[in-house]
């Protein structure tokens, strides 16, 4: 595959981007991968001997990032003892010279010893993707922490400027400059313990020294570790992270104004490490201000169906880049059966995009819209577990969060659009109550200000929310995170779904266990 192939190769709708162990018979592609990425740097690609024994030694530890049958990134690590990992070292010795043959099964630390990504997928967090699959691997077994030396691949340019290694690295911690591989170590939490010389000699670039670097487990106790220092904002493991969007309607010039907005949140959520990002219903309606005139319906979908196809493409491409799960709230769409339905657009960081239509219009969208129900509620399942969504009306109907409640779902995605308080209240009231029934989590974004000109989205009112069910382990009001009314922002909460399994089991209620099978139960007839 050439380059230009493989930087288009996530442009087919089909094609999933995916970290998994890595596995014999990837060696070819694993080698083929580090050659490309060491030409140049005065370091050679690994050999079938070297990556054999890595996978051999410690198969768990070792990650592909594949695209297809393309391997596109490459992860390797081994366990070792404190005292060798955080003492001074080279790469030969602590590696066994590349063979991982120096793991340690009893180790308390996890060592990094390579990561490499093709550097024709630059941009799409592939990177990112390896750092947290080690984060995941070191938390799942109970290390201490993650231990490795990193490279400095600028520091022969600027040696002169800064006279050392040490006040190089001294400058890039305090944010004085920027290091392509080591301002990336420290947003990941990675901090500094020292520098160390003839790391790896054949490291041109970074004239043979290595940054000691170290990430500490957040299941450990931190006073169990000697000479470590409080560490704040930190991912606890657990966890999923989520930002809904209160989004402001406003007058756009162009589809690609538009997407601007779009990517602005995706980015900002991403940067807060969020696993998913969540715009409100109807929000693509924003686009129908491009055409600088009131369009009837039937000239609204059509306008709209237009941008579908580039709508979609573009927040695909954002996922996968951005590493994040985008609940693309909803629109009007035309479908190939000439039906027309409210769709809500689930685009997954693997590249999977799914759909989900409005089961229930509201009477204005049948009046406005000519809109129809759709007859399919199927759980979605992400990396971060089973979710569902329902579409604002459809969140007033008790059965529907029960059906995806049955199908396993622990969080629940309602993008709403509503004008004025009451009905505001009406979907905030009725999904606190689906959090209640299902114990699991809601997650509200609405729509707020003003779009002139557009039918049926003359004004908005909104507060978005992200809501738990009531019971002793959650947030007091059942309330996990909520916006300002009517200001454009974003609201976080970290999720916990060992928290839901709890009040599921034994909690002070347990709805879903106490529910009455031999008196009653949803039955579904739709697809």
């Amino acid at each position: 595959m050439s380059a230009d192939d493989l930087s288009n190769a996530l442009d087919d709708p089909r094609s999933r981007l995916e970290v998994r162990n890595a596995k014999l018979t990837d060696i070819p592609a694993i080698a083929g991968l580090s050659a490309k990425v060491y030409t140049g740097t005065g370091m050679y690609g690994y050999t079938e001997g070297p990556l054999t024994g890595q996978i051999n030694n410690f198969p768990e530890g070792q990650f592909v990032a594949v695209i297809g049958d393309k391997v596109v990134g490459y992860c390797a690590t081994f366990r070792v003892a404190e005292s060798e990992g955080l003492g001074k070292h080279n790469w030969t010795e602590i590696t066994g010279n590349g063979y991982a043959s120096r793991h340690d099964p009893q180790g308390d630390w996890l060592y990094g010893m390579e990561v490499c990504v093709d550097p024709d997928l630059r941009g799409y967090r592939i990177g990112q993707r390896l750092y947290n699959e080690r984060k995941k691997l070191c938390q799942s077994l109970g290390l201490k922490g993650i231990v490795f030396a990193g490279r400095l691949p600028t520091l022969a340019r600027r040696i002169k400027k800064f006279g050392s290694a040490e006040a190089y690295v001294e400058q890039v911690v305090q944010k004085k400059q920027r290091d392509p591989v080591l301002s990336f170590q420290l947003r990941n939490g990675f901090e500094v313990i020292g520098v160390i010389p003839h790391y790896l000699d054949a490291d041109q670039q970074s004239m043979g020294y290595g940054v000691h670097l170290t990430w500490n487990n957040p299941k450990v106790d931190q006073e169990q570790l000697e000479g470590r220092q409080k560490r704040y904002g930190g991912r606890l493991p657990d966890t999923i992270r989520v930002g809904t969007v209160q989004y402001m309607q406003r007058r756009v010039k162009s589809f690609d104004e538009f997407l601007s907005f779009i990517e602005y949140f995706v980015e900002v959520v991403s940067d807060y490490k969020g696993d998913f990002v969540v715009f409100p219903e109807m929000f693509a309606l924003q686009l129908l201000s491009i055409e600088n005139q009131e369009l009837n319906p039937a000239e609204s979908i059509e306008a709209l169906s237009r941008h579908t196809p580039r709508f979609k493409e573009a927040l695909r491409d954002m996922a996968i880049r951005y590493n994040i799960n985008i609940i693309g709230g909803s629109h009007p769409t035309l479908m190939p059966n000439g039906r027309v339905e409210n769709i809500a657009y689930v685009f997954l960081r693997n590249g999977a995009i799914f759909e989900q239509p409005k089961i229930h219009p509201t009477p204005n969208e049948v009046y406005w819209w000519n809109i129809e129900g759709g007859s399919v509620l199927n759980a979605i399942d992400t990396d971060c577990g089973p979710i569902g969504v329902l579409i604002c009306y459809d969140s007033e109907f008790p059965e529907l969060a029960r059906h995806l409640a049955d199908q396993g779902a622990q969080i629940l995605f309602v993008p709403f659009c509503t004008d004025e308080r009451q009905s505001y209240l009406r979907v905030r009231y009725c999904c606190q109550a689906r959090a209640v029934e299902n114990q699991f989590y809601v997650v509200m974004s609405g729509n707020v200000g003003n779009l002139p000109g557009v039918a049926n989205m003359d004004i908005q009112y909104g507060q978005s929310c992200i809501l738990t069910p009531c019971d002793f382990p959650f947030a007091r009001d059942g309330v996990a995170a909520d916006t300002t009314p009517n200001v454009e922002m974003v609201a976080f909460a970290d999720l916990r779904p060992d928290t839901l399994k709890m009040a599921r089991n034994s909690g002070t209620v347990q709805n879903l266990r106490d529910r009455r099978h031999d008196l009653y139960s949803v039955q579904w007839r739709g697809k």
